[in-house]
């Protein structure tokens, strides 16, 4: 009679153990536990750590709370100024009703994936091909705001959207290119004509001083002399104006030795022809 009782006791002991390991659910710390029994959202949801259900009746559903990364495949599709241009972007989102994610829609990763590229299609026909390349900023929040909407009833929030890259036809990227370099080199002639204008403004301000001051045009003739003469160079041309004559002739104002002034020999070696026989 003893044995049976222990007999009975050690098979009513495996059967609770069996009882407890077939209901006993352990749930992660960045998960959320959902309990359907008889197909029915029973309780509030299970927190991290040990849980025990009713086998056969109670069925927990483990939702993720981490934030996903989801890629959105390239769309392709024609910009207001007429431009076809392909984008892709990313969508960061995470759930934070855990309930409202498995009850209100089937497929909560699959309806965000679906609602963001339709989306991205709706931003493409809305914006200027130079808003996609330059005004990013503004087109995320845009399509993030467009995303989350919807979203927003499913128990699932969209944290960031970026486009990620923008590929233009070959063609395109030639015009730009073509573009880019005409206007480059129109930047360029307006930068040297400005310099031509400078330059000239400031030779005329040294020819008016030199006017005043006819010592400076010898000083800067001597200058040029001896910048061309620190070279190694064995022939040195350089030209002799008659104003220089003129000038040495007011400061010294001597007759030379055959009679002849500075003026003199200044205006016969600017006449041209031979000599009086």
């Amino acid at each position: 009679m003893v044995q049976e009782l222990l007999v009975a006791l050690v098979a009513a002991l495996c059967v609770g153990a069996l009882y407890v390991a077939a209901g006993a659910r352990v749930v992660k710390q960045y998960e959320q536990g959902v309990l359907f029994r008889l197909g029915r959202v029973s309780g509030d949801v299970r927190t991290p750590g040990f849980n025990l259900v009713i086998p056969f009746v109670d069925r927990l559903h483990k939702v993720n709370l981490q934030i996903v990364t989801l890629p959105v495949p390239a769309q392709e599709g024609i910009t207001r100024d007429n431009v076809t241009v392909r984008v892709d972007a990313v969508v960061y989102f995470r759930v934070v009703d855990a309930v409202s994610a498995l009850v209100k829609v089937e497929d909560y990763k699959f309806a965000v994936s679906q609602m963001a590229q339709t989306s991205l299609r709706s931003i493409i026909g809305k914006s200027d091909l130079d808003d996609l390349l330059s005004n990013r900023e503004k087109l995320n929040q845009g399509l993030e705001l467009m995303i989350d909407s919807p979203a927003v009833g499913w128990g699932v929030q969209v944290d960031r959207v970026e486009i990620k890259d923008v590929s233009l036809p070959d063609t395109m990227k030639r015009s730009m290119a073509r573009q880019a370099e005409a206007d480059r080199e129109r930047r360029a002639r307006i930068i040297n004509a400005d310099a031509e204008l400078q330059a000239s403004k400031k030779l005329a301000e040294a020819a008016q001083q030199m006017a005043a001051t006819p010592s400076a045009l010898q000083l800067r003739l001597l200058q040029t002399i001896v910048a061309v003469a620190a070279e190694k160079n064995s022939t040195l041309v350089l030209p002799f104006p008659v104003e220089l004559l003129r000038f040495l002739e007011r400061a010294g104002g001597q007759p030379g030795p055959n009679g002849d002034t500075p003026a003199g020999i200044g205006e016969s070696a600017a006449r041209t022809g031979p000599p009086p026989g």
